[in-house]
């Protein structure tokens, strides 16, 4: 069974490898999470470190999923440093799961964690957006949020191909 829980700034950072293992084996396995293949050295750990640089200074959320040996399998982010006049708004970002944990429920649990945590805060429109047709458009859908429009040719995938991306919003 895995758990899903918050991390803060000080653990996100002790954390940075295992969020990087996370990040690399999906981007290796073909997501369009903003890395290009092959990933940099040092790369995925210098995104998780500025992250939890991030979490630290109270503009990122950042939730994980742990197997039950403890290990994080799992990531999503609520970004929540928005404009002045964007107070009731975050980000969803970065919903990763590891290959070896998907189709158990991971995604939607982080999705759940997530949203009673913009709640907490008062943020009653989320936005995000993933590649058009993924598995994770299909989260998302089931989860309730609403397509507001795709655009062709986006984003490059991991090994260079155009993408198209989808916008989704969810108001809580």
């Amino acid at each position: 069974m895995t758990t899903i829980r918050e991390l803060d700034g000080a653990e996100a950072l002790v954390r940075v490898n295992e969020l990087a293992e996370v990040l690399r084996d999906c981007v290796e396995g073909g997501a369009s999470v903003g890395f290009m293949l092959p990933l940099a050295e040092g790369r995925p750990e210098a995104f998780w470190q500025q992250a939890a640089a991030c979490v630290a200074a109270g503009e990122r959320h950042l939730f994980v999923a742990e197997d039950k040996a403890g290990r994080i399998c799992g990531t999503l982010s609520l970004v929540v440093d928005m404009p002045d006049n964007q107070p009731h708004r975050a980000d969803v970002s970065k919903m990763l799961v590891h290959r070896r944990a998907r189709r158990q429920g991971i995604a939607e649990r982080l999705l759940r964690a997530l949203e009673q945590k913009a709640c907490e805060l008062g943020r009653t429109t989320l936005v995000l957006d993933t590649v058009t047709g993924s598995d994770a458009s299909r989260v998302y859908e089931r989860a309730g949020w609403l397509r507001a429009g795709d655009i062709p040719r986006y984003a490059l995938m991991p090994a260079g191909e155009p993408c198209s991306t989808t916008y989704y919003f969810r108001h809580l």
